[in-house]
């Protein structure tokens, strides 16, 4: 039993360091939409606004799990990790900004198939940065 409790430490810190990564893009992500995924979810039942987030958040998760299987050490998960965060941002930037760009309006809308496009963009994105991390 003490063999398999071996990398319990390792993982703690993975798993700390993974879930404020998390955390950051949360944070991030909501700084750089120009509406409050939260309020719009919270208050107005917004299932275009959930579907988006809830994309983003899954394809950085995909991202930040395939920077933990494939690290050398805990600060080389933490620089993929990063690298991740930043894709997704940029992911949304340019379907905002290029493929989109009544996107934040429609959102607000609640216009659900904006929101499946981007949750999708952003979990495709995810798989993208997973896949390419496997060096």
């Amino acid at each position: 039993m003490l063999t398999s409790l071996a990398g319990l430490t390792n993982f703690a810190l993975y798993f700390a360091v993974a879930i404020g990564l998390l955390l950051a893009f949360k944070f991030i992500y909501a700084l750089i939409t120009p509406y409050d995924e939260w309020k719009l979810v919270r208050e107005e039942q917004n299932v275009a606004a959930a579907t988006g987030f809830t994309g983003a958040i899954i394809g950085f998760s995909l991202a930040l799990a395939s920077a933990a299987a494939n690290s050398i050490s805990l600060l080389d998960f933490a620089i993929w990790g990063v690298i991740g965060l930043v894709a997704q941002i940029l992911a949304f930037m340019i379907l905002r900004f290029v493929f989109m760009p009544k996107l934040v309006q429609r959102i607000k809308d609640n216009e659900i198939s904006a929101g499946i496009m981007l949750g999708g963009l952003s979990v495709a994105v995810g798989l993208l940065n997973a896949a390419c991390m496997t060096y």
